[in-house]
């Protein structure tokens, strides 16, 4: 429980990643969630574990379900954060979100795959882009 505003953090660090990468990586999970916020989504879930994977965040747009792939980088040697989804990475996503729907018992609800990227480079702001209903890996 986060004793300064009473609410539990739902933004905790991965378990099976090294503590430096766990803590960048959740650290770009909270930033999107609060620029998807910014954009009129409600977060229902983060880091969702399915059998397929784990789905980053799960938001409401309108009647609409949203699982969102959020990539943080914070160089460019591996190219752009949106490069990262590869076709299995996609596929993982789909498959993630089909299986979070028939969970909740929600699979006529309409949904949507999207990905937040944010490159955070040293000395500069840190850039978020949000490519929302990709319908394959190169749909960003």
């Amino acid at each position: 429980m986060n004793s300064a505003s009473g609410r539990e953090n739902i933004f905790l660090p991965k378990n099976n990643m090294p503590d430096e990468r766990r803590i960048f990586g959740t650290r770009g999970e909270s930033r999107a969630a609060v620029f998807l916020r910014q954009k009129g989504m409600q977060i229902i879930g983060s880091q969702v574990r399915t059998p397929y994977g784990e789905i980053d965040l799960v938001c409401l747009d309108g009647g609409e379900v949203v699982f969102v792939e959020v990539k943080t980088r914070r160089t460019e040697g591996y190219g752009y954060p949106e490069e990262a989804i590869t076709p299995a990475k996609f596929r993982h996503m789909a498959r993630a979100a089909e299986a979070y729907l028939a969970e909740k018992k929600w699979e006529h609800r309409p949904f949507r795959l999207d990905v937040v990227a944010l490159q955070e480079l040293e000395g500069k702001d840190p850039e978020i882009v949000h490519f929302s209903s990709i319908d394959s890996a190169s749909g960003c």
